[in-house]
């Protein structure tokens, strides 16, 4: 009862701040100088063909009337059209962010599965060769710039080792000749569903890279996070019990100590989550992977605020329900923690 009143308590909060966003994000892009109406009618447009784009999006109505209105659009799924390119932003979403949601999933999980083992074995040997090594590549990972890092791969693996493709999410050949059925929008779940596997290897070498690049800053966060409270678990008297019983020192590890270990870890990964959403898109310009960041990055060169605010709102919306995930998760992990 009391995890369910808590529920309803956090999902209101979450709704304000949506609302809170949505104000912020909206009455910005409405006082920016810009002109809306004349980017919707295209180069050297009349004042009324101005005039008549000002009456179609509503731009001529109160702000207060203007926001209204775009609300009532988003709780019907209608998140408004692209003053750029004419098209319902939802439908863009629809086509752009699956693409980022794959690279930061496949990003997450480089994350997790090198992070958590690197930190725990880290911890575990304090002082050591690998320990150092270790920090010093956690120290790296939060520090080098993405954009950097994946200018130097591309030239490593694909200018002169020739092994990864350079950029985009696959060959123009698999495009033509073997195309994904899309079903999800992610390339690899889609290929795999439907045994085309020749775009499945191309989807993931070309994901590769990329991946790798969006993963270092989660990647580093993790082994920090994960080496800490392994060094602060390991001196708890219940693994020294452990020890004298006789149990082997992996099963210590990755069973007793990371299972106490784990909690802040988790918290890390899913704020680097979200983080990743909107770090994306240094990442997507450099490897022309067409998702979310790129999308937005046209948007704000072309000054197209209904996609600013849409996309500002979707990543919101992520942050604030991953953060609710995470408390309880962390409530159901270890009993200790209270809601």
């Amino acid at each position: 009862m009391y995890r369910l009143e808590y529920i309803i308590r956090r999902l209101i909060m979450a709704i304000a701040v949506l609302i809170s966003v949505s104000i912020v994000t909206f009455f910005i892009a409405r006082v920016v100088p810009s002109d809306p109406a004349a980017a919707w009618v295209g180069s050297h447009p009349t004042e009324e063909q101005v005039a008549q784009a000002r009456e179609t999006l509503g731009l001529d109505r109160p702000l207060y009337e203007q926001y209204f209105r775009y609300m009532q659009g988003v709780l019907h799924g209608d998140l408004g059209k692209s003053v750029k390119t004419h098209q319902p932003i939802s439908t863009d979403l629809k086509t752009f962010f699956p693409a980022t949601l794959e690279l930061v999933l496949v990003s997450m999980l480089i994350a997790i599965v090198f992070g958590i083992p690197l930190g725990v074995f880290s911890g575990a040997g304090k002082g050591s060769l690998l320990d150092h090594t270790t920090r010093l590549l956690a120290i790296a990972g939060v520090s080098i710039p993405t954009f950097w890092l994946g200018l130097i791969l591309q030239l490593i693996f694909f200018g002169r080792l020739g092994f990864l493709p350079l950029n985009g999410r696959i060959s123009t050949e698999i495009a033509l000749y073997d195309p994904i059925s899309q079903m999800t929008g992610f390339y690899l779940i889609d290929s795999a569903i439907t045994g085309n596997w020749v775009a499945f290897k191309d989807a993931l070498l070309h994901i590769i890279l990329p991946a790798f690049t969006l993963a270092t800053y989660p990647l580093g966060l993790t082994i920090r996070m994960t080496r800490s409270t392994m060094i602060e678990v390991l001196n708890e008297k219940y693994i020294l019990a452990a020890r004298v019983a006789g149990i082997s020192e992996r099963a210590i590890l990755f069973i007793l100590a990371l299972k106490n270990a784990i909690i802040p870890t988790i918290t890390v990964l899913g704020l680097s989550f979200v983080y990743s959403l909107t770090g994306a898109i240094l990442v997507e310009v450099v490897f022309s992977w067409p998702g979310l960041g790129t999308y937005v990055t046209n948007a704000v060169l072309s000054i197209d605020f209904p996609v600013i605010v849409s996309v500002t709102l979707l990543v919101t919306v992520f942050y604030v329900f991953i953060n609710l995930f995470l408390d309880l998760a962390q409530a159901m992990i270890d009993p200790r923690v209270t809601l």
